[in-house]
């Protein structure tokens, strides 16, 4: 007979990876076959522009295979209706794969469709701006843009086709902003399970380490020469390996305090035009604040004055300013600071306590340095 589980055995599910990666240059016309393997009628889901801009590509892709296409736009938001307007498609279309092209946002609501449908999914990302073509987690926004909730997945990805030659038409802004939200993950990953001494979440924290020492080397160079060995190894860095660290880590390694301030910032209007990664690179300068404001961290002043001039190197934000949030009001940022704070978020994962007002001091302080003017404190928030 086989073995039965102890009640007090715990079964960890691990999605570390794609079941298959494709990657290279001028890759999408020839991975038809690889798609068509997986199902004849995919449901191509997208944002109103990347759809405009693949679909001749793609119905050129599928004269060459048996492969019956539909598209449909996840506009305006990965939100709950939108989930439920594409499975009305789904119906309509008879699909049986789903293939997301785009950004996150793109990526997640492909992830999260297929997963409600229970049908593979193929992820081909148009920008290097975050791993979510690799990733087992969708998150959910309000059609407005506020982040809600993440939703974990069976599995990644069946498929996942990473075409620098794509990637590459993008804004470069893209790939800026998921370097910040790649570097994130070493300063989450070694704040909230460094001491674990669990065997895969040691290397997770020691593969992001590896990747915030490839982004710090790299990136300026990659920014320099599009297309070039940096740029390729930059791309490999924020879409997969940052992947790869979410997966062997598990949610414990995969956000702190930096994705938590994003989700709190995503509730103010004026931030939605700052792309995910550019929030998450400013939310590793309010977590390495806190560390030194809650704690007294020297390490963590020493690594965020590290952080401000590699911001200013390749442009990513250093401040609430630089988010186009310098006439946000209070009220504005304590909502989001309360937000950040909720009793499930991720900001918990901080081995102290949190408060909406210490965030909110550490949100307007990201750029203090110890020769700057003296802080004082008024309500309880710190203003310099």
């Amino acid at each position: 007979m086989p073995e039965l589980a102890s009640p007090h055995r715990v079964i960890h599910a691990l999605q570390v990876a794609p079941r298959q990666v494709l990657r290279g240059h001028d890759l999408l016309q020839s991975s038809g076959e690889a798609i068509a393997q997986l199902g004849k009628r995919p449901l191509v889901v997208g944002g109103d522009r990347t759809l405009q801009q693949l679909t001749p590509a793609l119905q050129k892709l599928a004269q060459h295979h048996p492969l019956n296409l539909d598209f449909a736009s996840y506009s305006p938001d990965c939100s709950e209706n939108s989930l439920t307007q594409l499975h009305q498609k789904v119906n309509q279309h008879q699909g049986d794969l789903i293939l997301g092209v785009g950004g996150g946002k793109a990526m997640d609501t492909a992830k999260l469709l297929a997963h409600q449908c229970q049908l593979p999914v193929v992820t081909i990302p148009t920008s290097g701006a975050t791993c979510a073509a690799w990733t087992a987690l969708s998150n959910i926004y309000s059609d407005q843009g506020a982040f809600q909730y993440d939703v974990p997945l069976s599995h990644c990805p069946e498929l996942l086709i990473l075409d620098y030659s794509l990637i590459q038409t993008a804004p470069q802004r893209t790939l800026v902003a998921g370097i910040g939200d790649a570097i994130a993950k070493w300063y989450e990953a070694s704040v909230s399970s460094g001491d674990s001494p669990e065997t895969l979440i040691i290397a997770a924290v020691q593969q992001a380490r590896v990747l915030r020492d490839i982004l710090l080397q790299k990136s300026s160079l990659a920014l320099q020469n599009p297309g070039g060995e940096d740029w390729c190894a930059v791309v490999d860095a924020t879409v997969l390996l940052a992947g790869v660290i979410g997966g062997l880590g598990g949610a414990n390694c995969r956000t702190v305090a930096a994705h938590a301030v994003h989700n709190g910032l995503t509730h103010i209007p004026a931030a939605h035009h700052a792309l995910h990664g550019e929030k998450v690179a400013y939310g590793i300068l309010v977590q390495l604040r806190l560390e030194e404001m809650v704690q007294g961290n020297q390490l963590a002043l020493t690594a965020r004055q590290q952080l401000l001039k590699f911001y200013q190197e390749i442009g990513l934000p250093q401040t609430l300013e630089d988010l186009g949030l310098g006439e946000v009001t209070v009220a504005q940022l304590r909502h989001s600071a309360e937000i950040a704070c909720r009793p499930q978020s991720d900001i918990h994962r901080l081995p102290f306590p949190v408060s909406p007002e210490q965030l909110m001091a550490a949100m307007v302080s990201t750029t203090l340095l110890p020769d700057s003017p003296r802080e004082t404190v008024e309500g309880g928030v710190k203003v310099v």
